[in-house]
C-alpha cells in the first residue's frame, strides 16, 4: 500500500487541526461548557457545529450525495485522528459514535425512502440515533446468535418484545436501529428494524451509571413490550439483520480506533509539555532517561496503531471485510489508549490525577475501550480462528497487478 495521503485529505486534516486548536480546545478548558455527564453542553456544542458546517468540515465520512465529502476509510483515519485531539472533537464534526456508524450503515443499506426519513435528519444534525443490539445475560452481546429479543410477524406488522442494555445514546436519540430475532435460522434468523422514540410500547428502564464520562444520551437499558412496527421499517430485508450488523460493526470498530489514536496523542502531548517545564532535583523531567523511555515507547505504540488502522482502512476501501485487520487494530489501540493515559498521569503526578487537565477524563473513558464493540478476548479468538483457517497465509502479502 502507498503510505502517502492525497493533497485533498491533507487539506482537510490541516483545516481540522486548526479548527480543533482555535475553536474546540478553548471551549474544552471552560468547565461551564461541560454538562453533568462530562460531555460538552448542548448549547456550546451547537455553536461549534454551526462553525464546522460553515467551514465545510461536516460529516466528512459520508458520500457527497448524502451530505459528506466522500473521504473513504483511509481519509477518515487521518481526519478522525486529528479531530480527537480534543475530547469534544468528533461530536462537533458529526463524526462521533453512535451516529457515525448508524449514518454509514444507513447510507449503504437503507432504501431511498428510508434514507430520506431516517438518515437525512441525522446527517443534518437535527436528531441523534442509537443502535440497539446488546442484551443482558443470557441474551446476545458479542455473539449476536444469542439474541433473545423477538420480532413476531403479525399480518403486515412486526411485534417486538425483549430487553436491550448498554445502548449508547438512547436517552437523547430519536432514531433507533434495532436488531431482533425473526426465526431460529442460524444465518438468517435476525432482522434489522428502524423505530422512532415516539413509537408506542417501548421504554427506557434506566440510564446505567458508568465509571467514565458519557456520550450524549448515556448508556441505557431498554424494554420492548409488544412494540408494533410496519414492514417498511425493515432494513435490507427479513433475515438479513446479521449482515446489517456486520456492515455496521466492522467499520465502527475501526472508527473508534481512529479517534482513540487522537486521544493517545493528546495524552503524549500533555505529558511532554509537562516534562519539558517541570524541574526536580536540578534537572528537567524530560532529561531523565526514565521519562524518555516512557515517551519513546508511547510514540512507537501510537505509530504501530496508526499503521494497523491504516492497513484495515485500506482493506475496507478495497471492498473487503478486513475482519482480522480490524480486530488487530481494535486490540492494540484500545490497550494503547489506556496505557497512554496512565503514563501521562504518572509523568504529571498529582496534576495528572486532578481535573486541571483532561487526562483523568481520558483515563476513565479509556477503560471501556477494551470492552466496547467486542472485548479484547473476543477479537483474540477471532484472530486465532483466522490463524487456524489460514495457517501461514495469515501473514500473506497482496501482490501488485502492475
Amino acid at each position: 500500500m502507498d503510505f502517502c495521503i492525497s493533497p485533498r485529505v491533507e487539506e482537510f486534516r490541516t483545516r481540522i487541526a486548526r479548527f480543533v486548536d482555535d475553536e474546540i480546545l478553548p471551549v474544552e478548558v471552560r468547565r461551564e461548557a461541560w454538562d453533568s455527564h462530562d460531555n460538552i453542553a448542548i448549547d456550546w456544542l451547537e455553536a461549534l457545529r454551526e462553525k464546522a458546517r460553515a467551514e465545510g468540515l461536516w460529516c466528512l465520512q459520508l458520500k457527497p450525495e448524502t451530505g459528506g465529502q466522500g473521504l473513504g476509510k483511509m481519509g477518515m483515519a487521518v481526519c478522525y485522528e486529528e479531530m480527537n485531539r480534543s475530547i469534544f472533537g468528533p461530536v462537533v464534526f458529526n463524526s462521533a459514535a453512535p451516529d457515525d456508524g448508524n449514518m454509514m450503515v444507513l447510507e449503504q443499506a437503507a432504501t431511498p425512502a428510508q434514507k430520506e426519513r431516517w438518515l437525512a435528519p441525522i446527517v443534518a444534525g437535527q436528531v441523534r440515533s442509537s443502535f440497539a443490539m446488546t442484551e443482558p445475560h443470557p441474551g446476545g452481546g458479542s455473539d449476536p446468535g444469542m439474541m433473545l429479543t423477538t420480532a413476531r410477524k403479525a399480518g403486515d406488522k412486526y411485534v417486538i418484545r425483549g430487553r436491550k442494555w448498554f445502548i449508547t445514546g438512547a436517552e437523547d436519540a430519536a432514531h433507533f436501529l434495532l436488531i431482533a430475532r425473526t426465526s431460529d435460522d442460524p444465518r438468517r434468523g435476525l432482522t434489522a428494524f428502524l423505530h422512532h422514540r415516539d413509537d408506542a410500547n417501548w421504554r427506557i428502564d434506566r440510564r446505567i451509571p458508568i465509571m467514565g464520562p458519557e456520550e450524549h444520551g448515556g448508556h441505557c437499558e431498554i424494554i420492548y413490550e409488544d412494540m408494533e412496527l410496519p414492514a417498511d421499517r425493515v432494513i435490507m430485508g427479513e433475515g438479513l439483520g446479521l449482515k446489517v450488523t456486520q456492515m455496521r460493526l466492522g467499520p465502527a470498530r475501526l472508527t473508534h480506533c481512529m479517534r482513540w489514536l487522537g486521544l493517545a496523542k493528546r495524552c503524549t502531548e500533555i505529558a511532554r509539555e509537562y516534562a519539558e517545564n517541570r524541574h526536580g532535583f536540578g534537572v528537567r523531567l524530560s532529561e531523565r532517561e526514565s521519562i524518555q523511555i516512557k515517551l519513546g515507547d508511547l510514540a512507537m505504540g501510537i505509530e504501530m496503531g496508526r499503521l494497523l488502522v491504516m492497513k484495515a482502512a485500506w482493506e475496507l476501501d478495497q471492498g473487503r471485510f478486513a475482519r482480522k485487520e480490524v480486530s488487530m487494530a481494535k486490540i492494540h489501540v484500545a490497550n494503547l489508549l489506556h496505557k497512554a493515559a496512565d503514563v501521562a498521569i504518572q509523568i504529571n503526578g498529582a496534576r495528572g490525577y486532578s481535573q486541571d487537565t483532561v487526562l483523568e477524563w481520558i483515563y476513565r473513558y479509556a477503560r471501556q475501550a477494551r470492552l466496547v464493540d467486542g472485548a479484547d478476548e473476543v477479537h483474540q479468538m477471532v484472530l486465532n480462528r483466522h490463524l487456524a483457517d489460514e495457517k501461514h497465509n495469515f501473514w500473506h502479502w497482496d501482490i501488485s497487478q502492475q
